[in-house]
């Protein structure tokens, strides 16, 4: 039940991807702010996931060798986004890039939405709460993150049928993800070390730079409602699936 219920809901985080697709190349403007707002929150509400809800359990289950598997994830997206990818960033893209910058991104992001599949699945097997809770997350930086990709892509010169059909690859690798943790062992025990060193990246060094060196108190609230949101949700969950 549980592994129809991930693969259900990796599959609608993978949907977001492809709506943040569509509505950049079908001109339905969220706008910078909006999208600005989304990246914050959920900066907040992941980071919370990661220190609050993933990282305790991971560390129960392998306390030697979690939090080396947990910095292995950190370090695994660093290598893939910002290491290999010589131009990525969360948002609208707004100035014109290379195709190879749009391709190395997309690579790069192909690694991330893996392990957010991974994430789900991972959550789920430990508790239905954290299962939730991680694609709650997950799928609060799923349409940014279509909407970086497409851009990107547009950016590039490439045509709004392959920017579309970036965002489904993207879609595909979280869902492949999902499938794959109940089938590598590797995955099944340390699946949800590695989605808290994801987890804690995207948060911090992926979003957060986003917004911190912008002024005024809109994106910080937001940041700080996220994590608020977070620690609520958490507790209802506990009330009502104790």
């Amino acid at each position: 039940m549980t592994t129809s219920t991930a693969l259900a809901l990796g599959v609608a985080a993978a949907a977001a991807n492809l709506a943040g697709a569509f509505a950049v190349t079908r001109s339905a403007r969220f706008g910078l702010r909006f999208i600005e707002t989304v990246v914050a929150f959920a900066a907040g509400f992941m980071l919370a996931l990661a220190f609050v809800g993933a990282v305790p359990v991971a560390l129960a289950k392998h306390p030697a060798q979690g939090a080396v598997v947990i910095l292995l994830g950190y370090l695994l997206v660093h290598l893939s986004q910002h290491t290999v990818t010589p131009h990525f960033h969360f948002g609208e893209e707004t100035h014109a890039v290379s195709h190879e910058a749009s391709l190395a991104a997309l690579i790069g992001l192909l690694l991330h939405t893996f392990f957010d599949g991974v994430a789900i699945a991972s959550g789920f097997q430990v508790d239905v709460r954290l299962g939730v809770l991680f694609f709650l997350g997950i799928l609060l930086h799923k349409l940014p993150e279509g909407v970086t990709i497409s851009s990107l892509v547009l950016a590039s010169g490439e045509s709004p049928r392959r920017a579309i059909l970036s965002a489904g690859l993207l879609g595909a690798a979280t869902i492949l993800g999902v499938l794959l943790t109940a089938r590598v062992g590797f995955l099944v025990e340390y699946g949800l070390a590695l989605s808290a060193g994801v987890t804690i990246y995207v948060g911090a060094s992926n979003l957060v730079p986003e917004f911190q060196a912008k002024r005024g108190w809109r994106l910080p609230l937001a940041f700080f409602a996220g994590a608020g949101m977070f620690l609520a949700l958490k507790a209802l969950l506990g009330s009502l699936l104790a």
